[in-house]
């Protein structure tokens, strides 16, 4: 029995959306999906391919710098895009910041059209950052940022104000200014406001959809026979 073989999906738009921890990538992601057709997209979090760490003690996970680029595991989420990209599916880790693991269940991705990696270091690396076919980097003031991480981490990771401000001080904010901001250089599109920014989004919208006109345009019939 032979192999598959698998070709590059040139249709396929990958598009990575970058910024600092609260600036709002989740929501101009939201609003991304919101405007194109729910079949035709997918999108792949940076959070999941964080490291599993399941060997240490839970005193030193509760003291990892997430906001580090060594926190990543960066080589299996480009392996992941290309292999998107050649039309196989993946399997999508799944972490947990309560533990700090990783389950051992997976998500199955399929691919589809348009693929966004979202995360605060994906452009940061530059493995992942040339497989990337439009490269955004969402902008924020430092306030802004900070309220938001201090409701999120409250909320969905169990921490309590006085944590997430030393969090902050040690961790975040040095790594933003050493890792994340500089990697706004490489980005083509920059969204100041965050979701805040409905123009920038609807001209990052406008550009993916040109992505579909143009698979469209380009799709025929389909020969039985090759």
């Amino acid at each position: 029995m032979q192999n598959k073989k698998y070709e590059i999906n040139k249709n396929m738009l990958i598009v990575g959306i970058a910024g600092g921890t609260g600036s709002g990538k989740s929501t101009v992601v939201m609003k991304i999906i919101e405007k194109l057709p729910e079949n035709e997209i997918i999108v792949i979090p940076q959070d999941s391919y964080y490291k599993d760490n399941g060997h240490l003690p839970i005193e030193e996970r509760q003291e990892i710098n997430f906001d580090h680029p060594s926190s990543v595991e960066f080589e299996l989420l480009a392996d992941h895009i290309r292999k998107l990209k050649t039309g196989r599916p993946v399997r999508l880790p799944i972490y947990s910041y309560l533990t700090c693991t990783r389950a051992k269940e997976t998500i199955l991705i399929e691919p589809k059209n348009v693929i966004i990696i979202e995360g605060i270091l994906i452009l940061a690396n530059p493995e992942v950052r040339d497989l990337l076919d439009i490269k955004v980097y969402v902008d924020a003031d430092a306030d802004d940022r900070l309220s938001r991480v201090i409701s999120r981490d409250i909320i969905e990771r169990g921490r309590s104000v006085d944590t997430v401000l030393k969090r902050y001080e040690k961790t975040v904010k040095p790594m933003h200014l050493q890792f994340i901001e500089p990697t706004k250089r490489y980005a083509d599109i920059i969204v100041p406001q965050g979701g805040e920014n409905e123009v920038a989004i609807d001209i990052l919208t406008s550009i993916i959809e040109k992505n579909f006109d143009k698979h469209s345009s380009e799709s025929g019939p389909v020969d039985p026979g090759t």
